[in-house]
C-alpha cells in the first residue's frame, strides 16, 4: 500500500496534522482504499470528527475537495497484499537498478531495524519494564500477525516472573479475564494497521477495571494510544518489506532485557530449568 501515491501522501503528512485530521488519516489508512470510497459524512463519522474537519484535510493536502481526493484514490489504488506488492517490483525499477528482491528485503530490514532501535529510548524501556516487573499480572494480546509478538513476550516473561498470560481468543474467556482484572494488572497490546477492533474492545474493558496499558504500535498510532501509560511507537521504516513483525520482536527483546534487569530472576530461571529436566 505504501507505494500507492495517495497512501504515501497521507502517511507523509500525518505527523504534521492536527488531531482531528490525524483521526481521518488513521481511518483511511486502516481500511485503504475502501474507507475513501464512501461519503464524506460517513468517513467523518468513522473518525469521530465533523465533515468540515474532513474537508479541511483534503484542502490541506492539495486535492480539489473530497471529490478530487476520491478520484485520485480510484486512479492510484491497487488491491494487492504487501507481499505481492513487494515481490512484484520489476528488477528494472530505476530506483533499484541491479538489486535482487532478496537484497532489497535485507536492506529494508536492516535500515528499518536501525530506525526502530534508535526510536525506542532507554527511559521508555525502563518505564515499560517497571510496569511489567511490578504488575500483579501481565496479559498480552495482538492482532492477526502481532499476536506472535505477544506470544513471544509471554513465553519469555513467564520465565522471569509469575502470572504472565496470553489474553484468550474467545469472547467468553476474555470476559472471565476482564472480570478478574484490577489496578495492579498490566495489559501489553500490539496494535498495528489494520487496527484490531477485538483488541480495542478488550483494552477498553480492561481499562474500565483499572488495568494499565503498555501499547506497541506503528507511526500512525493505534486509536488506543491515548489510553497507554507507556506508548512504544515504531517509526515508519518499521513497516518492513512485508510486515513489521521482525521489528515488533526486536522491541520485545529489549522489553524483556529491561524487565529482567529489574527482577534479577537467576534463581527462578535455574529452578525452571531443573523442573523442566525432571519432567521430561
Amino acid at each position: 500500500m505504501e507505494t500507492d501515491p495517495v497512501a504515501s501522501r497521507l502517511s507523509a503528512a500525518y505527523s504534521e496534522l492536527p488531531p482531528g485530521e490525524r483521526a481521518i488519516v488513521r481511518v483511511l489508512l486502516d481500511d485503504y482504499p475502501f474507507a475513501a470510497l464512501g461519503s464524506l459524512r460517513a468517513l467523518a463519522e468513522r473518525a469521530g470528527v465533523s465533515p468540515p474537519t474532513a474537508t479541511r484535510l483534503f484542502d490541506r493536502l492539495g486535492y480539489a475537495g473530497f471529490a478530487g481526493f476520491q478520484a485520485a484514490v480510484r486512479d492510484g489504488a491497487r488491491d494487492r497484499s504487501r507481499l505481492h506488492e513487494y515481490v512484484a517490483r520489476s528488477p528494472g525499477d530505476p530506483h533499484e537498478t541491479g538489486s535482487s528482491p532478496l537484497r532489497r528485503a535485507a536492506d529494508d530490514l536492516r535500515s528499518g531495524l536501525d530506525g526502530t532501535l534508535a526510536a525506542v529510548s532507554e527511559p521508555l524501556l525502563t518505564a515499560a519494564a517497571a510496569l511489567l516487573a511490578e504488575a500483579g499480572a501481565v496479559w498480552a494480546l495482538g492482532g492477526p500477525l502481532s499476536e506472535l509478538a505477544a506470544e513471544y513476550l509471554i513465553r519469555q516473561l513467564a520465565g522471569l516472573r509469575p502470572r504472565a498470560h496470553r489474553v484468550p481468543g474467545q469472547p467468553q474467556a476474555r470476559a472471565r479475564t476482564v472480570l478478574d482484572l484490577g489496578p495492579g494488572d498490566v495489559i501489553v497490546a500490539y496494535d498495528f494497521r489494520r487496527y484490531s477492533s477485538a483488541t480495542a474492545r478488550f483494552v477498553h474493558a480492561a481499562r474500565e477495571r483499572g488495568a494499565r496499558l503498555v501499547l506497541v504500535t506503528d507511526a500512525w498510532e493505534s486509536p488506543l494510544a491515548g489510553q497507554a501509560e507507556v506508548l512504544v511507537r515504531l517509526p515508519r521504516e518499521a513497516a518492513g518489506p512485508i510486515a513489521p513483525l521482525a521489528h515488533e520482536i526486536a522491541v520485545t527483546e529489549l522489553l524483556l532485557v529491561a524487565t529482567a534487569a529489574r527482577l534479577a530472576p537467576a534463581q527462578r530461571l535455574a529452578d525452571l530449568d531443573a523442573l523442566t529436566q525432571s519432567l521430561q
